[in-house]
């Protein structure tokens, strides 16, 4: 069976220190998993421990930056770029995403909002991730939203904020090049903040709902950048 262990990604959490404080603390008290900051070893470790608040610096150092696991283990993600380089750099691990493990605690109390429609964004980062896909919209009916789908969809999303519209860091397309090198041909291009807004806005014109729940930090972004109410999965369950 092997052991779970839980990444809770340095981009994720710089970007929403608190709420990953919250679903560390989740993970941990719930289901007794260890949890490491990162999924590539001594990756930027003293940059991203200076990138976080005052308050939370100390604690985040105190978390085991990265540790070695064996074959059968499952790293559970909340961030697509950890699930990329695992699947492609340790196809001997198991990966699953927060959102599966949520739905394994019969115990979780979801937040009723009353029918609401909200859209769902799909990651381009994992579009072929349909175990995951399924598991954001069956937490969302639990939430009691009315589900609303936009065109390109599940597999065929090609969204990813204004991520895909600037150049990535060198370490992905070496670590995950299936995804992000191969999978990435005419991405990845440098655009000015005004070409990147122009793109957002044009985009989030296409979404029907005020409100869209996505489950990416650089989807979110770039939804946001777009004039979208838009909203981590996370910050739906936890804040």
């Amino acid at each position: 069976m092997g052991q779970k262990f839980f990444v809770a990604s340095c981009v994720f959490t710089e970007e929403y220190p608190e709420l990953s404080r919250k679903v560390q603390n989740y993970v941990r008290e719930r289901f007794d998993l260890p949890v490491i900051r990162c999924c590539v070893e001594k990756y930027k470790v003293k940059e991203f421990e200076e990138r976080m608040p005052d308050w939370y610096r100390d604690e985040w150092k105190n978390i085991p930056h990265y540790e070695k696991f064996s074959a059968g283990d499952t790293m559970v993600s909340i961030c697509h770029n950890c699930s990329a380089i695992f699947e492609e750099r340790h196809p001997e691990i198991n990966c699953q995403s927060i959102w599966e493990l949520i739905l394994e605690d019969e115990n979780f109390q979801y937040k009723n909002h009353g029918g609401e429609k909200i859209t769902v964004q799909d990651c381009w980062r994992q579009k072929e991730n349909r175990a995951e896909q399924d598991a954001v919209r069956e937490i969302l009916r639990r939430m009691n939203f009315e589900i609303v789908e936009l065109e390109e969809n599940f597999e065929r999303t090609k969204f990813c904020g204004y991520s895909l519209y600037q150049p990535q860091p060198p370490r992905n397309p070496k670590l995950a090049p299936k995804r992000f090198l191969y999978g990435a041909q005419g991405l990845f291009q440098e655009h000015t903040p005004e070409e990147k807004k122009k793109l957002m806005e044009d985009y989030c014109a296409k979404i029907p709902t005020e409100k869209v729940a996505a489950y990416c930090h650089y989807c979110v972004r770039g939804l946001k950048l777009g004039g979208k109410n838009a909203f981590h999965l996370a910050q739906l369950l936890f804040d």
